[in-house]
């Protein structure tokens, strides 16, 4: 298993929260950015800098992704493409993306998009607060589990 982190927008609380982990386990953990950000240099952590462009970063994960890999991202479409090929996605508000609910997440998310389009609903999500932080670590340590019984 490796994690691939959608690190365009990816806060550092819950970066640091990520290098704890990924460091404790040696996890290979990858991030996909269209600028370079800062990681520690260890041979299990890489970052990849992809061009600029609409979901370039997307679709360079979902190129990359395995069955069985986590994904870290806010997007529900890129998690969609993910899960569909056997991994599982991590929001970074801790809300796990699987097979038994990322269609009906998608479809909101696209019920959102059309509300949001017409004017109906403006604004953006809230910033990170320690409650988010705890539920992205209570939600990392949950996949990891997971995962570790499968094997």
């Amino acid at each position: 298993m490796k994690i691939l982190v959608d690190a365009d927008a990816f806060p550092n609380a819950l970066k640091e929260v990520l290098m704890r982990t990924v460091l404790k386990r040696q996890i290979t953990t990858i991030f996909v950015a269209n600028k370079k950000i800062s990681i520690p240099n260890v041979p299990f952590v890489s970052m990849e800098v992809v061009p600029q462009g609409l979901d370039v970063a997307d679709n360079r994960i979902a190129e990359c992704c395995e069955a069985e890999d986590m994904v870290i991202t806010a997007d529900i479409p890129l998690a969609d493409r993910v899960v569909s090929k056997g991994s599982i996605a991590l929001d970074p508000r801790g809300t796990i993306y699987d097979e038994h609910n990322i269609k009906s997440l998608l479809a909101i998310r696209n019920l959102m998009q059309e509300l949001r389009d017409s004017g109906e609903i403006t604004g953006g999500p809230s910033p990170i607060g320690e409650k988010d932080v705890r539920a992205f670590a209570d939600g990392l340590n949950r996949i990891l589990m997971k995962r570790k019984l499968k094997t």
